[in-house]
């Protein structure tokens, strides 16, 4: 069975570490910095890294990737549509690959990048900055209606999928999921736990998608206490969901 634990990078980055015990060969998600994945290594020497999987071109994702295929020779495989450093395999939407004995499909799910992707095995979904616990990416390069249409498309994976996205951001991400939906008993629950959590200096992830659906109010644009916020805060009724979608990021732009 497949392992998954995160190397903390920067300051509140997370780089996916996926262990299979059987070949103790293991494969890294989108590793910005080298120096976390080279320390387990050098502690873990029976260990091979034999796979990189990347979701968009952002620095804090790609920064380590060159270095690591340099000192290991592990295959990389990244977006077609974005210019991934030292990748193997250009990956394109519903593409498959098979990484430690799992097959995961590719979809491609832009709005932070153009180019970005997600990784997902029956139950399991590496997501980059796509969908946070209880937030979304910042639309560095796509629209309100990709990234919605991005999230819908991730939303309607089964309600159990475990969210591996690549930030601790889930304690501010929380607070905004408060200012949208004050009296949403979830989300006050949510909070709680999560600081508890980070009080025993322990991460907050991962997710999975029936509590997002709960507490995240970028997959709830089409709940009327949503909506009467999104309304609210911008003067004017947004008559669709991509229209909701796009005043709650403008909000949280500026939270």
């Amino acid at each position: 069975m497949i392992q998954i634990s995160a190397l903390p990078a920067f300051t509140d980055n997370y780089i996916w570490l996926l262990q299979d015990p059987d070949t103790q060969h293991c494969a890294v998600v989108d590793p910005g910095d080298a120096a976390p994945v080279l320390a387990w290594l050098k502690q873990h020497p029976a260990w091979t890294l034999s796979d990189i999987l990347v979701t968009h071109h952002h620095p804090d994702h790609v920064g380590g990737v060159e270095q690591l295929k340099a000192l290991t020779g592990a295959k990389v495989y990244g977006p077609a549509a974005e210019k991934i450093p030292a990748r193997d395999v250009a990956l394109n939407d519903n593409d498959r690959l098979t990484v430690l004995g799992w097959d995961f499909d590719v979809y491609t799910v832009p709005g932070h990048t153009l180019g970005h992707i997600a990784f997902y095995h029956q139950g399991v979904l590496f997501c980059g900055d796509t969908l946070f616990a209880a937030g979304c990416g910042r639309l560095f390069e796509g629209t309100p209606q990709q990234m919605h249409t991005s999230l819908e498309r991730l939303a309607a994976l089964p309600d159990a999928t475990l969210v591996y996205c690549t930030h601790e951001y889930t304690q501010s991400n929380l607070a905004f999921a408060q200012a949208v939906e004050p009296d949403n008993t979830d989300i006050a629950e949510r909070v709680e736990t999560v600081r508890q959590l980070r009080a025993r200096g322990e991460i907050s992830l991962p997710s999975n998608l029936a509590l997002e659906k709960r507490t995240n109010p970028f997959l709830r644009t089409s709940e009327t206490s949503v909506k009467q916020k999104a309304d609210e805060r911008n003067g004017r009724d947004n008559r669709s969901a991509v229209e909701v979608f796009a005043s709650l990021r403008a909000w949280k732009d500026k939270f």
